[in-house]
């Protein structure tokens, strides 16, 4: 058995501590590019403001990979980076008039739903297909829960309008990408060999 000076032993444990704070800080920044990504692929309805988009599933996967904290901060970095003028909202779009816009409470949403689903990652709520179902369907009503009372608000809306603009018409797709979801993580999961 080798000796390792105390100095020695803390400049390594330094050193991988360092090295995973930058993978970590790498994860962060990639999930936010990927939302990014993922909401260049819009389809815009003309009834509603809120388009179809990709940006959902980036945002389920942040909080599943990343955990609770780093998969809100990776959506609050999205979030920050759009509202300050990049091309990083639906289409193409940015600026604080899109973040304060009759969307932001989805994108607000986003920050909560990764945390969401990060919880319950962290809770091994994404190892099994089932219980991944539960856990994306569960980061998806976040989103919801706070995007269609901000659209009903800043659109006038009651609340049969408010969900048949800003719910009815995403449902499908959002179920298509919670399946995509939860067939990616389980997957992943057995791939590390559970780690």
């Amino acid at each position: 058995m080798t000796y390792a000076p105390p100095v020695l032993s803390n400049r390594i444990l330094a050193g991988r501590r360092t090295d995973a704070r930058v993978a970590g800080l790498t994860l962060v920044v990639g999930f936010a590019l990927l939302t990014a990504l993922c909401a260049q692929i819009r389809i815009p309805l003309g009834f509603t403001p809120v388009p179809i988009t990709g940006q959902t599933f980036a945002v389920l996967l942040s909080g599943a990979v990343l955990g609770s904290r780093a998969g809100a901060v990776s959506q609050l970095l999205y979030v920050l980076l759009g509202a300050a003028g990049l091309p990083f909202y639906a289409g193409g779009s940015g600026g604080w008039e899109h973040a304060t816009g009759a969307t932001a409470g989805y994108l607000v949403g986003f920050i909560a739903a990764a945390f969401a689903v990060g919880y319950l990652a962290e809770n091994r709520q994404d190892r099994r297909f089932s219980t991944s179902v539960g856990a994306f369907l569960t980061g998806n009503l976040v989103i919801y829960l706070f995007g269609v009372p901000w659209l009903m608000y800043t659109l006038s809306l009651d609340l049969p309008a408010g969900v048949l603009s800003g719910l009815a018409p995403f449902v499908i797709g959002d179920t298509i990408k919670i399946m995509l979801a939860a067939g990616v993580m389980p997957a992943a999961w057995k791939l590390v060999g559970g780690r």
